[in-house]
């Protein structure tokens, strides 16, 4: 799945994503997963805030 249109996504069903591609292609690393598709994270952070979910580093999600 493409982020470059994140901001444009159902907040939840981004939040899922983001999750797995974190999980499963990027070790977690949420600067390298925005470098990736080239997004802003700061960007994406707020949009993912808009439904209440923040990065959480230890557990390497948002949540």
């Amino acid at each position: 799945m493409d982020l470059s249109k994140f901001e444009s996504m159902d907040t939840i069903m981004l939040m899922s994503i983001v999750n797995l591609k974190l999980r499963d292609d990027f070790d977690g690393d949420l600067n390298e997963l925005v470098k990736f598709y080239d997004i802003d994270r700061i960007a994406l952070e707020a949009k993912l805030a808009t439904a209440g979910f923040e990065f959480l580093t230890q557990a390497k999600q948002f949540r």
